[in-house]
């Protein structure tokens, strides 16, 4: 398998970026594509490396309109990396460049699968022992009832193949559980995703809270992007404060608690790490007609190497094709 890396995407680019291309080439035998300003790259490189490099001269940064990066920049490290899964030179590509530029290039350049109205952004937040799935979580500020729809079957192949669940349960996230709540959208989506559960196409268990969604309420999450970005960013907020809080107003107030920190030291450790977002490497990009993987802009070498596992996983799982197979169960029946 080949992954193409947009070398020059994200905080730390290329070092911190190429450094987990090299190490998903040594432990997962993937091939690599290493898009990039040639010079800047193979400073990166150990002496006499063979890894392909594409060279690409411009970068897309955060100042740019992500609705128009990879068209006025073709020649951007984004661009290329795009333009070269289109034509079949890898299997994937992995990016930690600009989240809206990278949906957008993907939408242009790649496509969607056919039939699929919008892409969808679509975390595994940390939570018990699978995970939960969100989606959408920023790409689709406005939706309809159908692309709920449509993120519903999206999420639930992805639960299946990549998180190891047989029957992934979904739920929609409202303002609260009875099957009245919400508005428009939610009772319209609400419809929706009961016909499917009829047909047996998918298990929704109905509407979940927002505190419902860290509890077990459900393995996948429907939402909305806009909704979806507030419990996200949120979540990442008061994990982050609560983190904080620890350290400096429970465990550094007296010598005694600095001495109960030092025995939990490790406890301490792994509940941070079970907690970390960074952990899964990536969102990936769903509904895109090939795998294309976002990673975290502060990626490190070990979230990097994180998110192209992720993308090996997901080019391996074969839910392109599940959703392919499934297109017309997932268009309202009017059509």
């Amino acid at each position: 398998m080949t992954v193409i890396i947009d070398a020059m995407g994200g905080d730390n680019a290329p070092h911190e970026i190429v450094k987990g291309a090299l190490r998903a080439r040594a432990e997962l035998g993937t091939e690599l594509i290493l898009v990039g300003q040639k010079e800047a790259v193979e400073a990166c490189l150990p002496k006499g490396d063979t890894a392909r490099i594409v060279d690409a001269r411009e970068i897309i940064t955060m100042e740019d309109d992500p609705s128009t990066a990879t068209r006025r920049k073709k020649d951007s490290s984004m661009a290329v990396a795009l333009r070269l899964l289109k034509d079949g030179e890898g299997d994937a590509v992995v990016s930690a460049g600009s989240t809206g530029a990278l949906l957008t290039g993907a939408t242009l350049t790649v496509k969607r699968i056919h039939g699929i109205r919008r892409a969808a952004l679509a975390p595994v937040l940390p939570a018990g022992k699978n995970g939960v799935m969100l989606i959408d979580c920023g790409a689709n500020v406005e939706c309809t009832a159908e692309y709920l729809l449509q993120f519903a079957f999206m999420g639930s192949f992805y639960a299946k193949k990549l998180m190891g669940l047989s029957e992934p349960r979904v739920g929609l996230l409202n303002v609260g559980t009875e099957d009245t709540k919400g508005g428009e959208l939610q009772h319209r989506a609400f419809e929706l995703l009961r016909e499917a559960d009829a047909e047996g196409r998918i298990r929704f268990v109905g509407n979940v809270e927002g505190t419902g969604v860290f509890s077990g309420a459900a393995d996948v999450v429907v939402t909305d992007g806009f909704t979806g970005n507030v419990l996200l960013k949120s979540t990442e907020g008061v994990i982050r404060y609560m983190m904080k809080t620890l350290k400096n107003d429970v465990f550094y107030k007296s010598t005694k608690n600095k001495i109960a920190a030092a025995v939990l030291k490790n406890d301490l450790y792994l509940m941070k790490k079970s907690m970390d977002v960074n952990e899964v490497g990536g969102t990936a990009l769903i509904g895109i007609s090939k795998p294309v993987i976002k990673a975290h802009g502060s990626s490190n070498a070990d979230s990097f190497f994180a998110a192209i596992r992720q993308a090996k996983q997901f080019a391996d799982s074969g839910i392109i094709g599940d959703i392919e197979a499934n297109i017309d169960y997932m268009k309202l029946r009017t059509e």
